[in-house]
C-alpha cells in the first residue's frame, strides 16, 4: 500500500503543479498547507489523500487528469478521450436523444463489421475500426445512463 500512496501522491502533487497552487487553492477552498499535505511524503501526511470531489474540481480545470489517470493504471485500465464533436449541446434531447444515437451508433458498427468480416478476415486496421465504433456506441451508453440517472433522481 506504500506503493501505491506514493504514487497517488506523486499525482495529486502533478495535478496541483498543473493547475498552480493559488488556482488550486481557490479551486478546492483548501489552504496551500493543506494541499502540501495531500501529496507530501513525510511520515507524518502518509495517510493523508486529496478527496475525491477536490480531484474532480481540479481535474476538470487541468491539461490531464493526473490522479484519475492513475488510479485506472493501478488497475491497468486504459483512458480515453472522448472527441466526439456533438450537434447539439451535451444536456439537449436527454434520452429521446441518446436512444436516436444509439441506434445509429450501432448502425455504424454493424456497417463497419460487415465491411470487415466480407473476406472472412478481418485485418488489424478493420480491428482498429469496429474498437473505435465499440467505444462510440458505449459512450453513447454511458450518456444514456447519465440521463436516466438524472431524470430518475
Amino acid at each position: 500500500m506504500a506503493d501505491i500512496g506514493s504514487y497517488l501522491k506523486k499525482h495529486t502533487e502533478a495535478l496541483v503543479k498543473d493547475v498552480g497552487i493559488e488556482a488550486a487553492c481557490q479551486i478546492t477552498g483548501k489552504s496551500k498547507a493543506t494541499l502540501g499535505r495531500y501529496y507530501s511524503d513525510n511520515a507524518e501526511h502518509a495517510d493523508r489523500f486529496m478527496p475525491v470531489d477536490a480531484v474532480a474540481k481540479l481535474e476538470k480545470s487541468a491539461s490531464y487528469p493526473h490522479v484519475t489517470s492513475a488510479l485506472a493504471e493501478l488497475k491497468n485500465i486504459r483512458l480515453s478521450y472522448d472527441d466526439r464533436k456533438p450537434n447539439t449541446p451535451k444536456a439537449a434531447g436527454g434520452v429521446n436523444s441518446d436512444v436516436i444515437a444509439l441506434s445509429q451508433r450501432f448502425a455504424m458498427l454493424m456497417s463497419e463489421y460487415q465491411q470487415a468480416i466480407e473476406d472472412g478476415i478481418i485485418t488489424v486496421n478493420e480491428a482498429k475500426r469496429l474498437l473505435r465504433e465499440t467505444s462510440l456506441l458505449q459512450q453513447v451508453l454511458i450518456d444514456m445512463k447519465l440521463h436516466l440517472e438524472e431524470e430518475s433522481a
